[in-house]
């Protein structure tokens, strides 16, 4: 189980970031990744495996004005 922006989630094992993202596709491009408090560089998404109690926030960039 993980926590995804203060969700309780259940996930497969040896799930990445990145495949996690796009499982539930979210545009890498226009999001921000914070795994268990520090942000999450977006090189790092493929070689990242999520874990048992990792906290995951996603945070969405919107444009406008």
């Amino acid at each position: 189980m993980i926590f995804v922006n203060g969700q309780e989630e259940k996930i497969p094992a040896d799930l990445s970031v990145s495949a996690y993202l796009k499982e539930k596709q979210y545009r890498t491009d226009r999001i921000a990744v914070e795994l268990n408090g520090s942000i999450l560089p977006k090189t790092a998404y493929e070689s990242t495996l999520l874990q048992e109690g990792d906290h995951l926030e996603i945070v969405s960039f919107v444009g406008g004005g």
